[in-house]
Formats: structure tokens, C-alpha cells, sequence
């Protein structure tokens, strides 16, 4: 059974401030933002917009361009780690904002950053398994925020990917996957608390150690496969030099020439994460938004490469290939960036100290 996505519908939030200026808000020299880590502005929702409406301005994009219905969706899974409730699962939320109701198999995916290709893959499997007519509506979705001070504070974001996966409309979605997990606490956020604790060099190494045992997997099983066999190389981007550190090692595990590692980062990778560098760590989005952005830009068979990765930890490889229509969610991206607003430094702080301390109610 050939499975694949028939639609997608992208929403960014509607505020940004430059990495750069929260840098300078705390001491951090501002090339530790621009040039160490490569960031360029953050996403932000301020008090405006919630990750729920994130999901459902997606959904209703990706509906939107699909020739379905609501009464063709048999699933909406949301894959996220932006909860809103330990038991009411965000899809609950999105359904009741969309009226999709009946049989329809609903809940939520956690796994840190991993969570929204978990989502895919469920819904993959539940259409082969199945052989449902249906479709499944996955959303990958959040909003992330870190401590004020925090190092990866420089590199928040936000946003939302909606997929409609039934046929192969837009591209399909190869069965077999390499995944590769490690109990870690690497980054991980108690119940209440309102920012994570990170241990960044132990995520590094975890990352690393996933993206070597996932791709040698790959090429293990699908001899016929190497890095030049992909349009785009596409990865989790928490920040831009983690995926740099990410493929350089890989350049070492695969004996890439100085010449062949250049040549398939500019080729293959540095393309297709301008989107995400808008944007900054959308955590469980942040995969798929590269993933969409190498899809706008890919041509009918050209092969992506879509290696996810979740603290905690898990990861996963797998292969998707563009069939045909165009890319239209660019334009949502496009829409998006064009609109939303820049806030000044000021409002950025005094917003922020908001945020683990939010006015109590009378």
C-alpha cells in the first residue's frame, strides 16, 4: 500500500524579535546568537495566540488546499510537548475548534521533539494496518520557551505543521524506518514546571550518537541508498550549528572529503533551514518545517531525507519522495513572515518575566 501526504497547511506566530537582541539583554556577546549558534530571530506567541491555536490555524490551512472533507478524517493525533492537561490530550482541543467529531480515533503523542514524527509514523501504520479510506489529520506543534537567562534562551520559537496523510498526493512516505533510542536526561521538563532542564553537552552527544546509528542503519538496509541519492538531508534543528555538528560527524563516520562534506551541506542542508532559522526551536514542528520547505523546492521523484530526534532520547531516519503539485504552503509561510510583528527588546522582557508568573486571579 503506497502512503504518502495530501496536504499541508503551516502556521508561524504572529511576534518575532531577533536572537541577536536577547543576547544583548543578557550579556551574551551577540555573535554567540548570529555566528555560534546560528540563529536569526525567534517566534514568538506573546499573549496572543496558544499552542492550540498554532494546530488549528495549520489544520484548517492544510484542509483548506485538500480535496477531502472533515467526514474523511478518521485520526487526529497531535504530537507535542506544549500539553495543556495530563489527561485531556491537545487533539481533544483542536477537534472541538475544527467540529471533528464521531469515529474518529483522537489523542496525543509525547516524545520531546520526537513527538511530531512519532505522530506521522502512527498514522502511517494505522493506514496500512487498517487499510482505512480515511485519512489522519497529524499535527506537529509547539511553543518553546526557555528560563530568562538561559543559554538556549537565544534560540525559543514557535509554530505549527499539519499533514493530511492518505495518498501519495504531494509525496509518499517509505514503510520501513531506522530508529534509535537511549533512556537520557539529556532535557526534560517536571510536571509544573514552566521551562526545561537542559544539560546541553549530554543532548549534543545523544544527538550525535542518534544521527550515526540511525543513517548506518539506513544505508545498511537500503544498499542502493547514499547521501548523494537525496534532494535534501533534512534534520531536527533546535539550532542551526547542532545540525552543522550533527552532519560534520557523520561526514567523519562516512569518510566524507573536506570538498564532499562542504558540497552536501550547501547542497543538501543549508537550503532548507531558512524557514526554521525564522522561526527558531519549534521543537516537535521544527523537523517537519525543513521537511516542508525541501518539499516546496523539490521536484517530482527527488528523494528527502528526514532524520528526527527527541530528548529523552529517540530518533528516527526515514525516506520520503516527492510526487507531484505544488508546494502551496509556502505561501502560508510567506503570509505569515510578512505579518507578524517585531516587538522591541523592552516588550520582550517585561513579556517574559510574565511567564512563570503569570497575574493571579481574582
Amino acid at each position: 500500500m503506497s502512503v504518502g501526504i495530501e496536504s499541508i497547511g503551516i502556521k508561524l506566530p504572529s511576534f518575532a524579535i531577533e536572537s541577536r537582541k536577547i543576547a544583548k539583554l543578557r550579556g551574551i556577546p551577540e555573535e554567540k546568537a548570529t555566528i555560534g549558534l546560528g540563529c536569526h530571530m525567534v517566534g514568538l506567541c506573546m499573549n496572543q495566540e496558544t499552542v492550540v491555536d498554532l494546530a488549528v490555524n495549520a489544520a484548517k490551512r492544510a484542509i483548506e488546499q485538500w480535496d477531502g472533507c472533515l467526514n474523511d478524517i478518521g485520526m487526529i493525533v497531535v504530537g507535542t510537548e506544549s500539553s495543556l492537561d495530563e489527561a485531556r490530550p491537545l487533539s481533544a482541543w483542536v477537534a472541538e475548534r475544527l467540529q471533528l467529531n464521531g469515529a474518529v480515533r483522537s489523542y496525543e503523542v509525547k516524545h520531546a521533539c520526537y513527538a511530531g514524527t512519532l505522530a506521522l509514523r502512527q498514522a502511517v501504520e494505522w493506514k496500512v494496518a487498517t487499510q482505512s479510506p480515511k485519512c489522519a489529520l497529524v499535527i506537529a506543534v509547539d511553543v518553546c520557551l526557555y528560563e530568562p537567562g538561559h543559554p538556549a534562551e537565544i534560540t525559543q520559537g514557535a509554530g505549527a505543521v499539519a499533514m493530511i496523510v492518505g495518498q501519495d498526493k504531494i509525496c509518499s512516505i517509505d514503510l520501513r524506518s531506522y530508529p534509535y533510542s537511549e533512556p537520557c536526561f539529556d532535557f526534560w521538563r517536571p510536571t509544573g514546571h514552566a521551562f526545561p532542564i537542559v544539560d546541553s553537552s549530554k543532548s549534543l552527544n545523544a544527538y550525535l550518537k542518534a544521527t550515526e546509528n540511525c543513517f548506518n542503519a539506513l544505508f545498511l538496509d537500503q544498499t542502493d541508498l547514499s547521501f548523494e541519492s537525496f534532494k535534501s538531508i533534512c534534520f531536527h534543528a533546535p539550532f542551526p550549528k547542532m545540525v552543522f555538528k550533527a552532519f560534520k560527524h557523520l561526514a567523519t563516520v562516512f569518510n566524507f572529503s573536506e570538498c564532499e562534506h562542504q558540497k552536501f551541506l550547501c547542497d543538501k542542508i543549508l537550503p532548507f533551514l531558512t524557514w526554521n532559522k525564522e522561526v527558531g526551536n519549534a521543537y516537535s514542528a521544527s523537523l517537519w518545517l525543513s521537511v516542508a520547505q525541501a518539499l516546496d523546492q523539490a521536484n517530482t521523484g527527488e528523494k528527502i531525507a528526514c532524520f528526527s530526534y527527541g530528548s529523552g532520547f529517540g530518533s528516527e531516519l526515514f525516506v520520503i519522495e516527492r510526487t507531484n503539485g505544488s508546494g502551496f504552503w509556502a505561501e502560508d509561510v510567506k503570509t505569515d513572515l510578512a505579518k507578524r510583528k517585531e516587538i522591541s527588546i523592552e516588550e520582550y522582557d517585561n513579556w517574559h518575566k510574565l511567564v512563570n508568573h503569570p497575574p493571579s486571579r481574582q
